[in-house]
């Protein structure tokens, strides 16, 4: 069955479908539903039904890249009583949206979906905050490539939602396959510390053995694992040629690379991953043939830092990237309702919102 990202790219389909996410069953049984919600449900059913209602959702930040719209729809379009009924006019993914611009809006009778209004606010929420910020990531880098490294900040749970988002706003190089499972991707990476470690702090051993391991792949050597990034780069560079392709500096910020050692560091900060090592290493191996050899670098890596190096054209090829792409506090999503049989009737301050972005979304059945 092909992958329904590669229809929606062709123009096959508009949205994507429960066969991408794959949404948990007991979203039916209200397992998910703020207690309230189905209290409300439960009073509107037996005393005030067939009231028609409509809920428009939306955030109050400018910039915004909107994400999980698709996500939403499905839920909607699944656990909604009599989904045929509802009227559904939404915005689409990777859309830039905002403050108090109407991402969504669904009118229909409360009781048929008005239990879902929390479980929507949690899918917009976290994954245009995660769109945004890898939205932002990529602005920074320009024409640079970026890999998601997001697979350890947060609960496993939220890797496949996060590595949809991170997709949307345009980075397909992730940490894990579950980050790439609702678009068909596959996780990828380098070696890890513990490689190194295990071969006793060797790079060479470590680099050995994962060429021999992997022998189609060309190898990206971690070099900062002695504090010694220039030295183990060349150590790498020298005994794998060819096959190695690059060389990852992920030096703490709490520690300075042995390069500085007798060097005046006076006019800059030279902790962890700084531009001055970076353009170093890139000397160090133009000096000694290794032109070929890229550089990977990660640690701490946010849009203000990768802004700073490529204000100074630091020669970095791969920005990896991870706490900051999964920041949940981007914006925050609220569903109101602002229509009662066809008069608006909201809290105050809460009015309908109006957008001629918003499009009409057909129920497929």
């Amino acid at each position: 069955m092909q992958n329904e990202i590669e229809l929606k790219k062709q123009g096959k389909i508009k949205r994507l479908t429960n066969q991408t996410f794959r949404l948990d069953s007991k979203i039916a049984d209200g397992f998910y539903t703020a207690k309230y919600f189905l209290k409300i449900n439960k009073i509107i059913s037996e005393n005030l039904p067939n009231q028609h209602v409509t809920m428009q959702f939306f955030q109050r930040n400018d910039n915004i890249m909107l994400c999980g719209i698709d996500e939403a729809i499905v839920v909607l379009h699944t656990f909604a009583k009599h989904p045929e009924e509802l009227e559904i006019f939404a915005l689409n993914d990777g859309d830039i949206i905002n403050a108090n611009e109407p991402a969504l809006k669904v009118s229909g009778k409360y009781e048929n979906f008005g239990f879902l209004e929390n479980i929507i606010d949690a899918v917009l929420t976290r994954r245009s905050s995660v769109a945004t910020n890898v939205h932002d990531i990529l602005a920074a880098a320009g024409d640079k490539a970026v890999f998601s490294m997001a697979d350890r900040q947060d609960d496993i749970a939220t890797q496949i939602g996060d590595g949809y988002a991170t997709y949307v706003a345009g980075v397909s190089r992730v940490s894990t396959d579950a980050q790439g499972l609702w678009w068909g991707g596959k996780g990828m990476g380098t070696m890890p510390h513990a490689l190194i470690q295990m071969c006793g702090g060797d790079i060479v051993k470590a680099c050995e053995l994962y060429a021999k391991t992997f022998p189609d792949e060309k190898v990206t050597a971690l070099v900062d694992y002695n504090n010694d990034v220039i030295v183990d780069a060349l150590k790498a560079a020298s005994a794998l040629g060819d096959r190695l392709a690059a060389v990852r500096v992920d030096t703490s910020k709490n520690l300075i690379d042995r390069y500085f050692e007798g060097k005046d560091t006076g006019g800059f900060d030279p902790h962890g991953v700084c531009k001055e090592l970076i353009f170093a290493l890139r000397k160090a191996l133009d000096d000694n043939g290794f032109k070929h050899v890229k550089i990977v670098v990660s640690s701490g890596f946010d849009p203000k830092k990768i802004a700073e190096f490529e204000s100074h054209d630091t020669p970095v090829d791969i920005y990896g990237v991870g706490s900051f792409s999964v920041i949940n506090n981007r914006c925050g999503f609220t569903g109101d309702l602002v229509e009662l049989n066809g008069k608006q009737e909201a809290k105050v301050g809460r009015k309908i919102l109006h957008s001629s972005r918003l499009e009409k979304v057909e129920f497929k059945g």
